[in-house]
């Protein structure tokens, strides 16, 4: 292993330099400040330590759960399941596979992991592999550091820029993930021999940072053997140059458990060199279905986002989308080892949105709010996101549409399952009907439906403090009529791509 060129102080404890207004570069965040020591020497005057990436991350976490703070900011449903399990992975200091179906956050997990380096780290300028300047480890960083002393230059990079990330497919390459040789540097005189010859892979480039390798199943075999080393000894060998390059980093891999167990693509000796295995999940309860919906999809619930649409989805109708979701989730038409998506609820909601915002432009209308009446027309769409059984083939759109009544029922019985919606039935005593349809304006429903006593209570049950408008009115009265069908209070005809409502 490569020594520092100085020891710490016995006893010292760890401490950043002191801190001056830095003008960013082209890959640094604007509103950084990088410390001040541009050379080795200032670097040891100012009482920098040097710690490993594990160690990092390790001081780090338990600072924040000493304080309280959320060290995985952004990520729901798994406070009690799969956060402990990682945190004390990260504490000891393993390396991690995070094991789960498609959509479960997981990639998204491992990208917060940055926020647990330190904001800055000092490596040699212009080194491929952003080698700490007390401990150099490439050929040309070391050379420098003989040459130069105490004046080695010194650059700080920000956590942010310390990740790095592949997808593994079938067609990664040994020389992809660590490295081969460069046929420019040697078109410029360097020798075959010569170690600087060597153009440095993924992996090494993000030494002394956190390096994701996603779907690591779906990696040949004889590339997975690449990675034995770099779990274990730490180091890369590339080709036939005796090379040992010691890489400091923290080594994260995400799979799928169908691929993972049952097909058994990833070689057990690199199985055994990861320190833990996590699995992920779905979201276990309603609460946390809606809370993700409404983090990640891109929906202005404000109505004030310049970049999203400017439409209201009622928090009635997030929930059954979330519902609909769960219901997919737990069928038995559908594939469960290849998993719902969170990204079906997403998308369904997104899609809810679109289809209000498609109304209000033909229609005319001033505020476009999502009703009951979007839902079923968005199923067709979803399909593809769900692999079902064998058996159910044929049957795709058939399933779904069943799972989203069952979901719109739910929601009902949950919200005005013993509300009063007599004056609304009365509506329909002596054989009144009344006509929806997606691209009906608000205005035009509630002119149709005509007075309903009790209309305010109804729409507090559904929407809370979503406010009063004609847009939130019409969204309330079109799923109380969808329930009240459902519930077989009212029977309902489709025609021409409408519904008909009657007593």
């Amino acid at each position: 292993m490569v020594q520092p060129l100085s020891e710490p102080p016995q006893g010292q404890s760890h401490s950043q330099p002191p801190q001056r207004q830095h003008q960013p570069s082209k890959d640094q965040p604007a509103s950084a400040s990088a410390p001040v020591a541009a050379t080795l020497g200032e670097l040891r005057a100012s009482g920098y330590l040097f710690r490993s990436v594990k160690a990092e991350i390790r001081q780090n976490l338990i600072t924040r759960l000493s304080a309280g703070e959320d060290p995985f900011p952004g990520i729901l449903g798994f406070d009690d399941t799969v956060r402990p399990h990682l945190e004390r992975a990260l504490i000891a200091g393993h390396d991690v596979i995070l094991l789960g179906e498609r959509g479960q956050g997981k990639t998204r997990l491992i990208r917060t992991l940055t926020g647990l380096l330190d904001e800055w780290s000092p490596v040699v300028a212009g080194c491929e592999i952003n080698d700490h300047p007390y401990a150099p480890a490439c050929v040309r960083c070391q050379r420098l550091a003989a040459e130069l002393g105490d004046d080695l230059p010194v650059t700080w990079r920000h956590r942010d820029l310390r990740y790095g990330e592949k997808l593994a497919t079938p067609d990664t390459s040994v020389g992809d993930l660590i490295g081969d040789i460069d046929p420019v540097k040697v078109a410029q005189g360097r020798t075959l021999g010569d170690p600087e010859t060597i153009h440095y892979g993924l992996v090494p480039r993000t030494n002394r940072g956190v390096f994701c390798l996603n779907e690591l199943p779906d990696l040949a075999e004889r590339i997975q053997v690449s990675l034995l080393n770099v779990l274990e000894e730490r180091d890369i060998a590339v080709r036939g140059y005796a090379l040992r390059l010691p890489l400091d980093l923290l080594l994260v891999a995400s799979a799928n458990p169908e691929d993972y167990t049952n097909r058994g693509r990833i070689i057990t000796p690199l199985k055994d060199r990861f320190g833990a295995e996590i699995r992920t999940h779905y979201p276990l309860s309603l609460e946390d279905e809606l809370a993700v919906v409404r983090q990640e999809a891109e929906i202005a619930w404000s109505g004030t986002s310049s970049e999203s649409p400017d439409a209201a989805l009622p928090a009635h109708l997030v929930e059954v989308i979330a519902r609909f979701t769960r219901l997919v989730r737990s069928s038995p038409a559908v594939d469960a080892r290849s998993g719902v998506s969170a990204r079906f609820a997403i998308a369904a909601a997104e899609a809810a949105v679109a289809a209000a915002v498609r109304r209000a432009a033909i229609s005319g209308e001033d505020e476009p709010v999502a009703r009951i009446c979007d839902l079923p027309a968005i199923v067709s769409t979803l399909r593809g996101k769900v692999e079902f059984e064998v058996s159910e083939e044929g049957r795709e759109a058939e399933v779904l549409e069943h799972l989203l009544r069952r979901a719109t029922a739910d929601c009902f019985r949950a919200h005005l399952g013993s509300a009063d919606l007599s004056g609304l039935v009365a509506r329909f005593a002596d054989g009144a009907s009344v006509e929806a349809s997606d691209l009906l304006p608000a205005t035009e429903l509630l002119r149709r439906v005509g007075e309903v006593p009790g209309l305010a209570r109804i729409m507090e049950r559904l929407d809370g403090a979503g406010g009063e408008s004609p847009g939130r009115a019409a969204a309330a009265i079109e799923f109380a009529l969808e329930g009240l069908y459902l519930m077989r209070r009212l029977s309902k005809d489709v025609v021409n791509g409408g519904a008909v409502y009657r007593g």
